[in-house]
């Protein structure tokens, strides 16, 4: 008897087409379908995987009664897909961003509540080995206070974008990270960006983000850079750890002057730098097995529907500072 969870994805273009294979590769589900609208991409996938394939993913929810979907189609389409499977009463992955608006969170939210069905929103930094650790370490006060967070997400133009800017489509995993390291939400935001290779989205942003406790964070990111760059410096008390999420690295580079007479005379003295092991693991894989088992063992998912939520908000805020020239206060 087969107890495997059945698992399916909606949306085979390119960070599609990673799920199906990760899904593929995990031994606690059965890949059972995927839809999508274009026919020659389905041809390949079914003959690639040997399951089954749709082009209504309706069709393919009432045939295959699939336990957990994910949803990985353009963001203008995010809400209507979202429902649609939420209301079959199925688990739901949907890709970053949550939505296009606030409004349509809220509804995908609603309705995954009034189902009682699992919702994650796939922010797949969560889950990128050297992230994990530099959390765990930061929560052991490794690092102190924190003082600020500098962020470098930057690389070529995306021919794959169309509906949305370099906002929504990159600087909303540094805004989740933000939230996640921090464990604080915005107080101030004052973005600039401009439009220089994109037809009729933002293409550069630099943003300034000061959260209520006292954490400055500076975000860097564009599609005009001609290499791939994908790195994190938090700075505190006692030294600066830096990511690098694509080699999945973590070091330290320690404040040497950690006793009490050096602290009160405000010094920074450089000490030692630390490289730590980092058990690599590709984070895709990391963010699915983690929203099987909590299907499996009815636990919460570490990015929620609302953690989605709050990093679109802020993206909006970014976009509209950008565009208004104003600094966004928020209220206590």
């Amino acid at each position: 008897m087969n107890n495997k969870l059945r698992v399916a994805v909606i949306g085979a273009g390119m960070m599609g087409q990673h799920h199906v294979r990760v899904y593929s590769e995990l031994d606690d589900v059965e890949l059972v379908a995927v839809a999508d609208t274009n026919k020659d991409l389905l041809a390949k996938i079914s003959t690639k995987y040997n399951i089954n394939t749709y082009e209504d993913y309706n069709n393919m929810l009432e045939t295959e009664s699939p336990d957990i979907v994910s949803i990985v189609v353009p963001t203008s389409l995010h809400k209507d897909v979202a429902i649609g499977v939420l209301n079959h009463k199925v688990n739901v992955l949907l890709e970053k961003p949550i939505s296009s608006t606030l409004e349509e969170a809220d509804e995908i939210i609603a309705c995954a509540e009034k189902n009682n069905v699992k919702l994650m929103i796939g922010h797949i930094e969560r889950f990128n080995p050297a992230v994990l650790e530099l959390k765990r370490r930061i929560k052991e006060g490794e690092l102190g206070n924190v003082y600020k967070v500098d962020v470098n997400r930057v690389g070529p133009f995306p021919p794959r974008i169309r509906d949305v800017g370099v906002v929504i489509d990159l600087a909303v995993h540094d805004i989740d990270i933000m939230r996640f390291l921090t464990e604080s939400e915005p107080e101030r935001i004052f973005a600039e960006t401009e439009q220089r290779v994109h037809s009729d989205k933002e293409d550069l942003l630099a943003g300034v983000i000061r959260f209520r406790n006292k954490t400055i964070a500076y975000l860097n990111v564009n599609w005009l850079t001609p290499t791939k760059i994908r790195k994190l410096y938090i700075t505190g008390e006692k030294g600066m750890f830096v990511i690098d999420y694509i080699e999945q690295t973590l070091y330290f580079y320690e404040n040497a002057a950690l006793t009490e007479k050096d602290v009160v005379d405000n010094k920074i003295v450089e000490g030692k730098m630390i490289r730590f092991r980092i058990d690599k693991k590709e984070p895709l894989k990391n963010e699915l097995s983690h929203f099987i088992d909590c299907v499996c063992n009815n636990k919460d998912p570490l990015v929620s529907g609302e953690d989605g939520k709050q990093a679109l908000r802020i993206a909006l805020d970014v976009i509209r500072s950008a565009k208004n020239g104003e600094v966004i206060t928020y209220e206590d």
